[in-house]
């Protein structure tokens, strides 16, 4: 906040995205993400926050926390009802102030990278662009990566790549590059450093190590984005007009 470096990265644990205000759940304790939140705004001055989630669970978290606060946008790029069950549906906008600043994005089983760029571009970075936070925070889940056991679709680092160039750009326009991503989800030891590693390059922008997964899931057919996600993400897209400055 006091303009020493632009972005960070918290390595934290346990993960905090599905913690509620009363109760923990989904291997959380505490929703981390949605205490800095409250934190920026209380002691640091900050008014207006927006938190990206693209842990392949929903964010419901967040979205219980600050479903009725317009000061707060919330956006979870998620597999379809994966976890929580029937959870982070597209008619889940938020209520009452809050409503049109809660944005699902449910994608279908078995997206790849084109799918994911396809929602970053399409949703989250006109999102972002719309609201204008002073602040951007990302709870950062990897188990949307190829190889995850507790779930189905198949992103590699270049997904994960353009995920953080969205935000990066978005905190640019309006946050002075002020953003921070905190660890979520991730649960592929062979898989999961390729694509932190990746993430935190491109906040660095220093390349480190070439991710050497990538030519076996990388190579494997389904990148292209699919009519059927598109058709999803499009719907999604709707709803970014609703977004302003609140």
């Amino acid at each position: 906040m006091n303009g020493t470096v632009d972005n960070g990265y918290a390595l934290v644990n346990p993960a905090g995205h599905h913690a509620l205000p009363e109760t923990g759940l989904g291997f959380c304790i505490f929703n981390n993400v949605a205490v800095a939140v409250r934190h920026a705004q209380a002691e640091l001055g900050i008014e207006r926050i927006a938190i990206v989630d693209w842990d392949v669970h929903h964010g419901n978290g967040a979205q219980a926390i600050f479903g009725e606060d317009p000061s707060v946008l919330t956006v979870s790029l998620h597999q379809d009802r994966c976890f929580p069950p029937n959870s982070g549906l597209v008619t889940d906008r938020g209520t009452g102030a809050g409503h049109g600043y809660n944005i699902n994005i449910p994608m279908p089983v078995g997206t790849r990278d084109g799918g994911y760029q396809y929602a970053a571009q399409t949703v989250i970075g006109p999102a972002l662009e719309a609201f204008a936070p002073e602040l951007v925070l990302v709870a950062s889940g990897f188990d949307p990566n190829a190889m995850d056991p507790l779930a189905r679709q198949l992103v590699t680092t270049r997904g994960f790549i353009t995920l953080t160039e969205t935000v990066m750009a978005a905190a640019d326009r309006s946050a002075q590059g002020r953003l921070v991503l905190v660890q979520e989800g991730g649960y592929s030891p062979v898989y999961v450093p390729f694509c932190g590693l990746a993430t935190i390059e491109t906040l660095a922008g220093v390349h480190v190590l070439d991710d050497a997964i990538l030519p076996v899931v990388g190579g494997m057919g389904g990148h292209d984005l699919e009519p059927h996600q598109k058709a999803l993400v499009d719907l999604v897209a709707e709803h970014v007009t609703d977004v302003h400055h609140p």
